[in-house]
């Protein structure tokens, strides 16, 4: 079943841009230096890379869940990064960016699953 809503170009370039950044993320839940920060990290990282991935479909299929669980996912995600101290300022503002664009968007989005 189709969507009524026409997707805008400002969320499909974040869509291509997120799943590109799952693509190269979801290798390094595996990596060395991740196993490093602790033993509960990778699978935490893991979580918040998969949970990433899930909001960014929600986000492309024009679903408000999938706004909700990007920002949810931000937050926990800087949380954590926090806790760590490996906090990454450019990431932030991309976030931020991706952020605010999806919820310029937000009322034009379905509210169904």
């Amino acid at each position: 079943m189709q969507s009524s809503v026409k997707r805008p170009v400002l969320i499909r370039i974040i869509c291509i841009l997120g799943f590109i950044w799952i693509v190269f993320s979801f290798p390094s839940v595996f990596s060395p230096a991740i196993k490093k920060m602790g033993d509960w990290y990778p699978a935490l990282f893991g979580l918040i890379v998969a949970c990433s991935f899930i909001s960014y479909i929600g986000v492309w299929h024009m679903k408000r869940w999938g706004v909700q669980l990007f920002a949810i996912t931000f937050f926990v995600k800087e949380a954590v990064l926090f806790m760590v101290n490996d906090v990454s300022y450019p990431g932030i503002a991309f976030s931020v960016f991706f952020l605010t664009s999806m919820l310029f968007f937000y009322k034009r989005m379905d509210l169904n699953l």
